[in-house]
This record gives C-alpha cells, sequence and structure tokens, in this order.
C-alpha cells in the first residue's frame, strides 16, 4: 500500500477521488500531463494495493476511494508516529541526564 503511495502521480490521483465520488479515468486525467493509459496504470496499482475500486459503468470505468483501507494506513501511521515520539523522548531523557 505505501510503495503504491509513494508515487506523486498516484498520490494525486487519491487526493482527486478523496470527495467520495466515483470518477471516469477521462474525469481523472484532466488537468494532468498524463495519457489515459498512463493514469489508467497508475489507477491499477491503486487497485491492485486496495486503495481504490474500479466499477463497470457501461463501456466506463469509475473509480472510487476505499475509505477503509486510507483509514486503516492513516491508522498505522499514527500508531508509528507515537511509537516514535515515545522512543525520541526516552532518548532526550537520558542525553539530558
Amino acid at each position: 500500500m505505501f510503495a503504491a503511495l509513494g508515487d506523486a502521480t498516484r498520490l494525486e490521483l487519491v487526493s482527486r477521488l478523496s470527495d467520495g465520488e466515483r470518477h471516469s479515468i477521462t474525469e481523472l486525467t484532466a488537468g494532468l500531463a498524463l495519457s489515459r493509459q498512463a493514469v489508467t496504470k497508475h489507477l491499477r496499482v491503486l487497485d491492485d494495493a486496495g486503495l481504490v475500486n474500479c466499477e463497470r459503468v457501461g463501456r466506463e470505468s469509475r473509480f472510487a476511494i476505499r475509505p477503509k483501507a486510507v483509514a486503516d494506513a492513516r491508522d498505522y501511521l499514527t500508531r508509528i508516529a507515537t511509537q516514535w515520539d515515545a522512543s525520541i523522548a526516552r532518548l532526550r531523557r537520558l542525553v539530558e541526564e
């Protein structure tokens, strides 16, 4: 999941999808200096990572964010940040003593 989010284009796509609506590839490509095919590849990486899902509507693919997956990632990062904060606080106390 974090490898998928490690790309600036994919982060931009997640940001565009964060409104909770389903978007077509055409909508998501607007304003990007990428082809529809390139955006599709990025969306497939996000889909494989479980961050977005794809639904066929007629001949069109529409993508939406998976809020639970994003919340799980946020919760994990919060736990890691808390552990680092505690470790740094212990180190600070040790250095100051």
